[in-house]
């Protein structure tokens, strides 16, 4: 991790943080939500979350493009994202949050050329984040006095057979249960937000599948994260998921493909399962 890594690391740390803070005053008040044109819920905390990490990196890094939800849905998006961006979901876990649930997160990520580089997600009712620059993944333990404490390295694990399979809380749907059904013997766990990437970083879970809807400001921090700890986010055909994606033929700016995210290894496992192929994904 370089010099300037680690500084943005730090900063970017920071603003995670704080945007937790301000996302668990407004729980404590009391939560309105609203439907966006989407029908995807919205609320005062993602709001007032993305205010707050907005104006942190406008200070810090003026000259880099910042892609986040609540701004993109407001018709506010940069004209160019080519090179080095940022993409920042305040609140990844909406429903989870507005049903008294605690799996939601804060998470930022910076993109060059296509990839996540940098990635803070932080976990506000458990008070943990976890953060990647390069090949570095570490996660800490947010103290009473508001300072990170002992940071511990992150590493996905060997591959367990029957795997441990980490799916969404919120938007399971049928084809994932039918991928998740052909491995025998299974266990599987259902979590809301990035929490799932986390967890395969931190060698408690080894198979994420999302076969439903997602944009890349839900999956870049915890992929940056994911990659850093020796994982890997691809598409059914096997190609490291992209980000910055735009102008697709009947596709929405910065949405996602269908993806599976595992360690290196447990990917490389994958090539013999016959539901990791079938080219584009059916949305």
């Amino acid at each position: 991790m370089s010099e300037t890594d680690a500084e943005m690391i730090e900063h970017l740390s920071r603003l995670a943080v704080d945007a937790g803070l301000a996302i668990l005053v407004v729980r404590e008040a009391g939560i309105d939500v609203a439907l966006k044109s989407d029908d995807t819920p919205v609320t005062q905390a993602d709001r007032r979350a993305e205010a707050i990490i907005l104006e942190g990196l406008a200070a810090n890094w003026p000259e880099i493009p910042v892609v986040a939800e609540e701004a993109v849905c407001d018709g506010r998006c940069p004209e160019r994202t080519e090179g080095r961006f940022f993409l920042v979901d305040a609140l990844d876990g909406t429903r989870e949050f507005v049903s008294g649930r605690h799996d939601f997160t804060v998470n930022i990520a910076l993109v060059e050329d296509g990839t996540p580089v940098v990635g803070v997600v932080y976990a506000p009712m458990r008070g943990t984040l976890w953060a990647a620059a390069g090949d570095k993944a570490w996660t800490a333990e947010l103290a009473s006095d508001g300072s990170l404490g002992e940071r511990k390295g992150l590493g996905c694990r060997a591959w367990h057979m029957p795997p441990c399979i980490v799916a969404s809380k919120s938007h399971r749907t049928a084809e994932t249960d039918q991928f998740i059904a052909g491995f025998e013997g299974a266990t599987t766990s259902s979590i809301g937000s990035s929490l799932k990437f986390c967890l395969l970083a931190e060698g408690e879970a080894d198979l994420y599948p999302r076969f439903g809807p997602t944009m890349e400001w839900d999956t870049a921090a915890g992929d940056a994260v994911l990659r850093a700890a020796g994982g890997l986010t691809v598409t059914r055909d096997g190609v490291p998921l992209a980000y910055g994606k735009k102008n697709i033929p009947g596709k929405a700016d910065f949405s996602n493909p269908f993806f599976i995210a595992a360690s290196r290894e447990g990917l490389g496992r994958l090539r013999s399962v016959p539901d990791l192929g079938g080219g584009e994904p059916r949305e």
